[in-house]
């Protein structure tokens, strides 16, 4: 049995940094990388960001597949994976944390009044202008799982009013949590931000069309560092266009790389991070570590995935 790293993404951590990390607090398994592979029947378990199809049908003993993340749609809907194959995502505090502080940052930006104020630097133009109140704000946080539930602590602690959303109904100290699709275009039209952190699924994919997109407060901002499929991105830009919402910041996209000629790139009311609002993986190499160990003794898994329900 061995482990199999390969990303199958650049410009971030590479397999061998991976592997590397594995293998430090597992020394005594089987760590393999691309260049390494050897024999692909030996392969029982990956860890991979994106997974290729013609690898999986390289390993016919595959019987795992663990994301470097959170994120899973792309493996789950992969139909070069076997029926058989179980999938495992990470829930590591390090890139919840990072991630719940790129919603913080961009709603901070907007608070405290700072692209004005920059602007008015470059025109050396003296412009007091109050910041927003901290607890006359109200901000939504959409999926309010690992990443989502840091988030809306985070914000909580601060001083906001936060408002929860959640598929099924979930219960946070100091959040005014709500469930069900229903209660989310109400919500929407509360909050002076919304935070998406959704998971990608048949019933997320596309959920801010045009009419979700009006339900919003005018002149609000969307924040989304969940998944890209969300947001209908034509839609977005006929709603920013006319104000509703106000702003997006946008860590995902449809697409990635965003294509240049993307009208997103240039929009005067979207601010593009090239998906980097949670990066370090902290200590989550010993859970991948872990998953093996547990795989190859029959051991329930740790994070495992309901491919049917896509999380």
């Amino acid at each position: 049995m061995a482990l199999l790293i390969e990303t199958g993404i650049s410009g971030w951590m590479t397999d061998a940094e991976i592997a590397k990390a594995v293998r430090e607090v597992a020394p005594q398994e089987d760590v393999r990388t691309p260049e390494t592979l050897g024999d692909p029947s030996e392969i029982t378990m990956m860890a991979v960001s994106t997974l290729k199809a013609e690898r999986v049908a390289q390993m016919p003993n595959l019987q795992l597949v663990q994301k470097l993340g959170a994120g899973v749609e792309t493996i789950v809907r992969n139909p070069a994976l076997p029926a058989h194959v179980r999938v495992t995502r990470l829930k590591p505090d390090d890139p919840a944390r990072e991630i719940a502080e790129w919603f913080l940052a961009y709603i901070l930006r907007a608070h405290r009044n700072m692209p004005l104020h920059e602007e008015e630097q470059s025109k050396a133009a003296w412009s007091p202008v109050a910041p927003k109140y901290t607890p006359g704000t109200v901000v939504g946080v959409l999926g309010l799982g690992h990443i989502g539930g840091r988030t809306a602590r985070m914000l909580r602690d601060i001083g906001f009013q936060v408002k929860g959303w959640s598929r099924s109904a979930k219960e946070i100290e100091g959040v005014e949590c709500h469930h069900g699709a229903d209660a989310l275009p109400a919500l929407l039209g509360q909050c002076d931000h919304v935070c998406a952190i959704l998971p990608s699924t048949p019933e997320t994919v596309g959920l801010f069309d045009a009419r979700l997109l009006s339900a919003m407060k005018p002149g609000s901002q969307l924040l989304n560092a969940g998944r890209g499929d969300l947001i209908d991105e034509a839609a977005l830009i006929e709603a920013l266009d006319a104000g509703t919402p106000g702003h997006a910041v946008l860590d995902v996209l449809s697409e990635e790389p965003l294509p240049a000629d993307n009208p997103l790139w240039r929009h005067p009311r979207v601010t593009l991070t090239p998906h980097v609002s949670g990066w370090h993986l902290g200590d989550a190499m010993k859970d991948v570590a872990e998953n093996f160990r547990r795989l190859s003794a029959g051991e329930p898994l740790l994070h495992e995935v309901d491919r049917q329900r896509g999380y």
